[in-house]
């Protein structure tokens, strides 16, 4: 069908990844189907099939096979692409790991649902919070526009030669993946000019006609494996700075901006913040501004990055404020509440005044975080701020 270059058309998000993948150009992707991130391969696959995008289209047993058949076409110098959800990211974890050590700047997207047990093809970030520490990129999109957005500015972030790390994009599986909505689609003349720095570069090739060199090394002394953990984390602490100019140079050429590590709404004047990530961050946004008008001054922080951890400017972003919530859509298993809350409290370390930090569990199993769920949350919050005993960790579906 029609891809709709420079329109706007109504796009599923699975669809709008896909056309965002198309745009990129990737020379191999692997795939393997899992709900609920199937129909994006399943479109890729059909725009190689009639001959719209020329790749090496891998069609292999598994996601551990994906991920390796990725690692091997991106350390001779290919540009490439793989998807998965859930127990699919599991299978692959130890490529995934192998991935990010070796440096090779593979973008993929994980669609987020629930991992077994219990079984059931249901929404939820568990997936993706598990592998947090796999040392990824791992970028959060909102909505189906920033889908495609964040997987083209995914290509520029990983192939930037002071990163040179895979990216993952990651969004609410059903919520999004599912979900049709107004999406512009830029030109390829504009993507091909944003990407073009990055396109002219020659990285590092560890495969090709001069031969080959060693992947994934034998590291036989303790002080190769500190320089090798140091490089990797001081390349993940550059996506910081990179992150910002990406973002900008991408608000340049399509005149659209998603936030850059975090993105503030009406947190000036706020007295209570609440914080989130994911799709129900545009709900939060309207129960924000309602209750704006019964008099609440309540502001909204959506993490975007979500690794590298976006300390600094969280740090920013929470100064002078006393009372906070977390949402979150995942448990940190044998921890206190969730990943993000567990984030966030690292974070307060680093303030000069105490902070009242609530978490909120909800939207597990593909249950709905509502805008009374959200609005619940923020009541506690500003009577916490009130000098009311809270509870640290709530259970907004069960409690």
């Amino acid at each position: 069908d029609d891809v709709g270059f420079g329109t706007l058309k109504v796009l599923e998000g699975n669809k709008a990844a896909a056309c965002a993948v198309l745009l990129c150009k990737p020379d191999v992707m692997a795939v393997y189907p899992i709900t609920p991130q199937t129909s994006a391969v399943e479109k890729l696959s059909e725009y190689c099939a009639h001959g719209l995008l020329d790749c090496e289209l891998v069609e292999v047993e598994g996601e551990n096979s994906a991920m390796a058949v990725c690692i091997g076409a991106s350390v001779a110098g290919g540009r490439t692409f793989t998807a998965t959800s859930s127990m699919g990211l599991n299978f692959m974890f130890d490529t995934y790991i192998m991935a990010s050590g070796m440096r090779a700047p593979i973008v993929m997207v994980n669609v987020s649902r629930e991992q077994s047990p219990p079984t059931g093809p249901v929404a939820g970030e568990q997936d993706i919070m598990t592998v947090r520490d796999a040392g990824w990129v791992h970028i959060h999109a909102e909505n189906c526009q920033e889908i495609l957005d964040t997987i083209i500015m995914a290509y520029r972030l990983a192939e930037d030669p002071e990163i040179l790390l895979p990216v993952t994009v990651s969004y609410d599986g059903f919520y999004l993946s599912y979900l049709a909505e107004g999406v512009h689609i830029p030109t390829q003349e504009d993507v091909d000019r944003f990407l073009l720095p990055v396109a002219e570069l020659s990285r590092p090739v560890l495969i090709g006609p001069q031969g080959y060199m060693n992947v994934g090394i034998f590291a036989s002394r303790p002080e190769i494996w500190a320089e090798y953990r140091y490089k990797h984390q001081v390349a993940l602490d550059r996506v910081k700075r990179k992150m910002v100019e990406v973002t900008k140079e991408f608000e340049t050429i399509f005149h659209r901006n998603h936030g850059e590590l975090i993105e503030e709404y009406r947190t000036d004047d706020a007295e209570v913040i609440l914080i989130s990530l994911g799709s129900h961050t545009g709900t939060a946004r309207v129960v924000v501004d309602a209750k704006r008008e019964e008099g609440i001054k309540v502001g909204l922080i959506k993490i975007r990055v979500f690794r590298p951890f976006p300390r600094e400017r969280l740090l920013e972003a929470l100064q002078g404020k006393q009372y906070i919530g977390i949402l979150d859509r995942s448990v940190a298993l044998g921890g206190v509440g969730g990943h993000i809350f567990n984030e966030i409290q690292a974070v307060l370390s680093g303030l000069s005044h105490d902070v009242k930090a609530l978490n909120f569990i909800g939207g597990l199993g593909g249950a709905d975080v509502t805008k009374p769920l959200i609005a619940r949350a923020i009541d506690q919050i500003y009577r916490a701020s009130k000098g009311e005993a809270c509870q640290e960790v709530t259970w907004l579906n069960l409690e």
